[in-house]
Formats: C-alpha cells, structure tokens, sequence
C-alpha cells in the first residue's frame, strides 16, 4: 500500500520560502496524481495544487498562484511544493495525497507537515 511521508516544514518569516516534499513508499508515483492540501486552525481544508498525469495540466488555488510550484522527482519517487514569498495566512498544516491520475479521489494521506509564516 502506498505511504506518503511530508518533510520540510517549519518556522519562516514573511516573505521566505520553504520546499515540503512527499516521499512516497510501498508503491511507485507513477500511477496517481499527488495532491497538496492544507488546513488552518479553525478552517476547512483546501486544496492547494496538483498536477494532472493524463495532460500535464496544473491546478493552483488562487491564493498560491505565482508563488507555489509544484514539481515531482521521478527517480526519488518523491513530489515537491516549493512555496515563495510566503505570507501569516499561508500557516497551515499541508498534507499530501494521492489520487487518481486526474487529480480525483484521493486515498492515501502523508501526516502532514507544520507550515508557520511569522516575524
């Protein structure tokens, strides 16, 4: 079965940058999408990005467009958020998951990863 783990989270200021990445075990990335999501104190979780495997098409929510990149090392088996120019209302637990290859139904859940943007 499939197990993602996140690293790379952590304490920056307003205006840095950090690069979680989702290591996955148990299985090989190249059949599922991988998703990143987070979750604020007292809000929902959201989708942040993910990129399609059918078309290559990427998804950004509003809010990370121009500064979120999402990327995937094959040979490490392994997918990136590179987050830039990080904002207070980027804090957030981010979780990836895989899903299907068109970004859909996602089944397995990394841990999450503790992003906190402050001065």
């Amino acid at each position: 079965q499939l197990q993602l783990v996140e690293s790379g989270g952590g304490l920056v200021q307003p205006g840095g940058s950090l690069r979680l990445s989702c290591a996955a075990s148990g299985g090989t990335l190249d059949y599922y999408a991988i998703g990143w999501f987070r979750q604020a104190p007292g809000k929902e979780r959201e989708g942040v990005s993910c990129i399609s495997l059918t078309d290559g098409s990427s998804y950004y929510a509003e809010s990370v467009k121009g500064r979120f990149t999402q990327s995937r090392d094959t040979a490490k088996n392994t997918e990136h958020l590179e987050m830039n120019n990080l904002k207070p209302e980027d804090t957030a637990v981010y979780t990836c998951a895989a899903g299907t290859q068109w970004c859909a139904d996602f089944h397995s859940w990394g841990q999450g990863a503790q992003v906190t943007v402050s001065s």
